[in-house]
């Protein structure tokens, strides 16, 4: 049997209640003068009136340069999201070294990521002031920020499982274990500011961990 020694609650809570130390926006965001300027546009007047024109224009490029890459404001603000998901899934992972299986380290991934990206000022703002931007990505398709933390968490399930894993996950197949966790993550992430009003102190994610590392647990033998 292999043991599983989980994060602590206290632990876990502490890192919940201020999700993570990244100063947003993340370095590969700054390191990219359109995703800056779209972060910085976003925050001040929001998505629908944030346009590419405008982005353009605080970047100091022209427009045909941002309309070439990204086509429109939908798949630039996907671009931006995905960017500042990668950052926070780096950070979040570095504080996971120290458990003992891949199933433990997932649930911990998996809350404090969820936690992070909530409170993260991009997906707060858009929340706050526009929210229908992120419709499409909830009723109509998976956008790239989805599609990342599908591979991710595949990719981390997959190390969990046997053979070839540390036999700390359960059979089946990868991709769908991690579409189940990822419908249940985007959930509590979209829905932040509805649960927020039940539950300032943000015990949603202690149990999403909860929910995480029992769901991907091995069956008890009878």
């Amino acid at each position: 049997m292999v043991s599983h020694r989980p994060i602590s609650e206290a632990q876990l809570h502490t890192a919940l209640v201020n999700p993570s130390p990244q100063v947003a926006p993340s370095a590969a965001t700054r390191s990219d003068p359109v995703l800056q300027a779209a972060y910085d546009s976003i925050l001040e007047v929001g998505v629908r009136r944030t346009t590419l024109a405008d982005v353009a224009r605080r970047a100091g490029v022209s427009r045909m340069t941002v309309y070439r890459k990204y086509d429109d404001l939908p798949r630039l603000l996907s671009a931006l999201l995905t960017v500042e998901l990668g950052a926070i899934l780096q950070e979040v992972d570095e504080h996971t070294t120290d458990l003992t299986t891949v199933r433990a380290r997932t649930a911990q991934i998996v809350a404090l990521a969820s936690a992070a990206l909530a409170t993260h000022p991009v997906l707060e703002r858009v929340l706050a002031v526009d929210p229908e931007a992120l419709l499409p990505l909830i009723v109509d398709r998976l956008g790239s920020i989805q599609q990342l933390a599908l591979e991710q968490l595949a990719a981390l399930i997959r190390a969990g499982q046997s053979p070839d894993g540390d036999g700390s996950i359960r059979p089946g197949d990868p991709r769908m274990l991690a579409l189940m966790i990822m419908a249940a993550t985007q959930s509590l992430v979209f829905s932040s500011r509805a649960i927020g009003t039940a539950d300032p102190l943000k015990m949603i994610y202690s149990e999403l961990h909860i929910m995480t590392d029992r769901y991907l647990a091995l069956e008890e033998s009878s």
